[in-house]
């Protein structure tokens, strides 16, 4: 048991990638669509590209969106309204008029012969009226709509909705009736009759009527024809007709859903996952292999693989809405934030395996990797100092540029032609882009979750007037002066050989901050002439100058300082010696053991604090040249990096000859413009 938890705990940085690997891939294959991927791409009006296309299949013509909803417009039209009928209601009318007809029409408006003749006028009016219905509200229907008259839940009568009275009609119908069979004083009587007695019989059943419609919806044919096993769909060089487009839609259809079916199901999952898994590897195996501070580092490895996931998802919630807005994601944050925090390379690396990915899930997978591929490289090689922010907006509309360029060019390869581009897409791009800066506070919030740096940050703590740079200039202001003339030689080498220059220069301010400790123990402090090493042993006095690289990791820790600005705290000295007091503890022992006059380093490991130990050595030293010379400058560079050199303080770096010389060069021209040869002025 104890074997095997030391095992674990050996190799517990490895299990972890390991299992956030298999997370980020089953993660990203749960957002894919539960679909399979058809093999062919075509395109309505061009050629068809490939081979003759057989029908692996029998399979049904789907209808179109048009040939649906034209078919559900016609039911709509077509459908029968259902009218329940009241058979009472006519009688009771009927009865009405008879009651209320001697006490409306009386023998001083006509004789009995007249009055008998309006009567039946009257009758024969009811039975026209509540010969079909009369139905209780004035429907906004057509009268070519068909009606089904319903008594007791059977059918009584068929017929059209213009062939039965609605209530509103009644005014217009009475009038009509009246006009050309009574005289006017009659006519007025028998109106206001008609108005006291009409009740209207029908009413719309509503529910039946909804019921009856949905029936026949739902018997819509989503088919219209078949195709047979191994028929001949289209040649190859054939133009995709409006036929051709349909069928082949249909075998599309056909095609995913038979392939992600229940029997399929798992193998097309483990297809997914192996090709998802093997594009994260890639990613690990890119990190082992050119990035191995990074690989090292689980955090920085979790936030590149949340980046990626983060992409990913935005772009499939964009595509669940509506793929037409797919180019409002930001993709190109991924670049940015990754070369803010690491480099170019890696985010390029990142951004294009991303985009690999997203070509399994959106539309015209070809033309949108061009595009995002093309513009993740421009990202890369537009932003070159994040930190200042007209270089942001600069990049961000090239990268709008850029794609507004591509996006018309496949337009008009796909169309033949620009008077039907969707210019609205130029619109999308821009917002795009303007969703692009909002990778300013995405750094700064990154920055406070996962404890990295970038350059934003680094421009601020390369301010002198930051809390811990004021309380260095105070304590110990040789110190300071220092840390200043060798921030500009490392700058200056840092842009030299391409490294990060702006890194180099902050961990230049701060590397010697352990000097606050004892500030009057180190030369550059000491302004009154008293050393006060003169009272101490030799190993005393090394172990306080050795002891300031551990304090100056101590307050760094303790002013929150990022631990690439600490790590060159740590590594400047390297396992160097101090070799002054070493001499003279040599002097006075021969069997002094060098290991009492050593930094315990670490070594340098990279480019930066390789640069940092050179251009530290080469100053601090500089102030014991005495009536320099360019020769004299030229060896005395030559000796101090040759040392370093030897004793293998750059071997775990990786900083090349080629690079070295460089900056020896840089070195040169610098110290020999700092001690230039004056004229002496008359008095």
């Amino acid at each position: 048991m104890k074997e095997l938890l030391d095992k674990w705990y050996k190799n517990h940085a490895l299990v972890y990638k390991v299992l956030l690997l298999t997370f980020t891939t089953l993660f990203i294959v749960y957002l894919f669509p539960k679909t399979g991927k058809f093999r062919y791409n075509f395109e309505k009006g061009k050629p068809w590209q490939s081979e003759n296309l057989y029908a692996p299949f029998n399979f049904a013509i789907k209808k179109t969106e048009s040939e649906l909803s034209k078919e559900q417009k016609e039911i709509e039209v077509n459908s029968a309204i259902y009218f329940d009928i009241d058979v009472g209601v006519k009688n009771k009318v009927l009865d009405s008029y008879k009651d209320k007809f001697s006490e409306v029409i009386n023998d001083s408006i006509g004789n009995f012969y007249t009055n008998s003749l309006v009567f039946k006028h009257g009758k024969d009016l009811l039975d026209k009226l509540y010969l079909n219905g009369i139905a209780d509200l004035g429907y906004n229907y057509s009268n070519n709509k068909p009606v089904v008259i319903v008594k007791n839940n059977t059918v009584e009568k068929e017929l059209l909705y213009g062939e039965i009275v609605a209530i509103s009609q009644l005014p217009s119908t009475i009038e009509d009736h009246f006009n050309s069979k009574v005289t006017i004083d009659y006519k007025n009587k028998m109106i206001s009759l008609f108005y006291d007695i009409i009740v209207p019989n029908l009413t719309v059943n509503e529910n039946l009527t909804n019921k009856t419609k949905e029936e026949q919806l739902s018997q819509i044919s989503e088919t219209r024809g078949s195709i047979e096993v191994d028929q001949l769909i289209i040649s190859k060089g054939q133009v995709v007709e409006e036929e051709e487009f349909i069928i082949l839609n249909s075998l599309k259809s056909e095609y995913e859903s038979q392939v992600w079916n229940s029997a399929n199901y798992n193998w097309v999952l483990v297809a997914y996952t192996l090709l998802v898994a093997l594009a994260l590897l890639m990613l690990l195996l890119f990190l082992r292999k050119y990035r191995l501070e990074v690989f090292l580092n689980n955090t920085k490895v979790t936030f590149i693989f949340f980046n990626i996931m983060v992409m990913i998802l935005l772009t499939t919630l964009v595509i669940n809405y509506n793929s037409e807005y797919i180019y409002v994601v930001p993709l190109c944050i991924l670049p940015l934030v990754l070369k803010a925090f690491f480099d170019a390379r890696l985010g390029l690396f990142s951004h294009v395996l991303t985009v690999l990915l997203l070509g399994f899930i959106v539309p015209n997978s070809y033309e949108y990797m061009f595009l995002q591929i093309i513009a993740g490289i421009v990202t890369i090689l537009t932003v070159s100092e994040l930190y200042k922010r007209a270089n942001l907006f600069i990049s961000v509309g090239q990268i709008t540029l850029i794609y507004i360029i591509a996006y018309f060019a496949f337009f008009v390869i796909h169309e033949g032609q620009v008077t039907s581009i969707k210019w609205e897409n130029f619109g999308l791009f821009i917002l795009g882009g303007l969703a692009t800066l909002f990778v300013q506070p995405l750094i700064y919030i990154y920055e406070k979750i996962f404890g990295l740096v970038s350059d934003v940050s680094l421009l601020e703590l390369s301010d002198t007037n930051t809390k811990l740079l004021k309380e260095l200039s105070n304590k110990a202001p040789g110190t300071f002066h220092h840390s200043l003339n060798v921030a500009n030689l490392a700058e200056a080498s840092a842009n030299e050989i391409g490294a990060n220059a702006m890194l180099v220069r902050v961990g230049a301010l701060y590397h010697d901050i352990g000097k606050m400790r004892n500030p009057t123990y180190f030369t550059e402090n000491q302004s009154t002439g008293i050393n006060p090493h003169d009272e101490l042993s030799n190993k005393e006095s090394a172990k306080i100058i050795i002891e300031h690289t551990i304090r100056g990791i101590e307050i760094a820790k303790r002013n929150n300082l990022p631990d690439r600005v600490i790590d060159f705290i740590r590594t400047h000295h390297g396992t160097s010696s101090v070799y002054y007091f070493y001499m003279k503890e040599k002097a006075e022992n021969e069997d002094a053991d060098i290991a009492h006059f050593s930094y315990p380093g670490p070594k340098p490991f990279s480019k930066e604090t390789a640069i940092l130990m050179m251009c530290d050595s080469v100053e601090a030293a500089s102030k014991s040249l005495k009536e320099p010379t360019t020769t004299k400058i030229n060896d005395f560079v030559e000796n101090i990096i040759n040392k370093q050199m030897e004793t293998g303080q750059f071997l775990n770096a990786n900083i090349t000859f080629k690079e070295i010389e460089a900056i020896k060069k840089v070195l040169k021209l610098k110290l020999a413009n700092i001690y230039h040869l004056r004229i002496e002025y008359p008095e």
